[in-house]
């Protein structure tokens, strides 16, 4: 991790190593976090992800930066499509290949390390493609969009949720005061790790969210393009397709 225990942000060469240390740090803490700071509204979220990739009835689906496979079970639990989950982070995929045991789904949903931006596919192997909470992290978003695209077959569907920024009053003053005090201070009593948590909402602040991000889409290849905004903005979901 860098020398302030926080990644570099926003899309900056180099960034990947740290990426991963901070991810393997707070593996085994990550899912109670990501409940207690978000209330639990970020399954909400990922259930219309899953909505929104399951319209399709795709047969294989890859779950792109999968972390503890939460995407990835939430699809298991709703159809029986083959699920690949890829991810950087081998602790995060440890923590995620107990859940999947648990829950008896080894023969539906398998975990690999893989990078984001060097998938180890061949062209043209899923029906759809997800990404929670991932894309921000990319080193270069051109060359990860690009590879998912390539991976996805004629008419494959991908669906990006990522955090965005409210622009409504008073949310956008609550959600800035909640990002800057609250959630560092919840980070590091519960992980022992506030850069992690000091990381989150200033790699948010230089995102390229809503119409950026489809431009992004749209130069890696994707058609029929749109974005919803979820609670208020604090999140958005982005859909996109590979062309027929």
């Amino acid at each position: 991790m860098s020398s302030t225990g926080i990644p570099p942000i926003g899309i900056v060469k180099g960034k990947k190593p740290h990426i991963q240390e901070m991810f393997d740090s707070i593996a085994p803490r990550y899912d109670l976090l990501n409940r207690v700071l978000s209330g639990g509204i970020d399954q909400k979220w990922r259930r219309k992800v899953i909505k929104e990739i399951l319209l399709d009835q795709p047969r294989r689906i890859l779950d792109i930066a999968t972390g503890t496979a939460d995407l990835a079970l939430l699809a298991a639990a709703k159809g029986d499509a083959q699920i690949v989950g890829v991810d950087i982070s081998e602790e995060m995929l440890e923590v995620g290949r107990q859940k999947i045991k648990q829950r008896k789904l080894d023969e539906q949903i398998v975990l690999q390390s893989g990078d984001a931006e060097k998938l180890p596919f061949s062209d043209r192997q899923f029906d759809a493609a997800m990404v929670s909470f991932g894309v921000r992290n990319f080193e270069d978003l051109d060359a990860g969009l690009f590879q998912i695209h390539r991976v996805l077959k004629p008419g494959g569907k991908l669906v990006v949720l990522e955090f965005s920024r409210p622009s409504a009053f008073p949310i956008k003053q609550f959600y800035a005061f909640y990002n800057r005090f609250i959630l560092p201070f919840i980070g590091r009593m519960v992980s022992g790790d506030s850069g992690a948590y000091t990381y989150l909402p200033e790699s948010i602040s230089v995102f390229p969210e809503g119409a950026d991000f489809l431009a992004y889409m749209k130069r890696a290849g994707f058609s029929e393009t749109n974005s919803t905004r979820l609670t208020f903005g604090i999140a958005s979901m982005y859909v996109g397709r590979r062309a027929r």
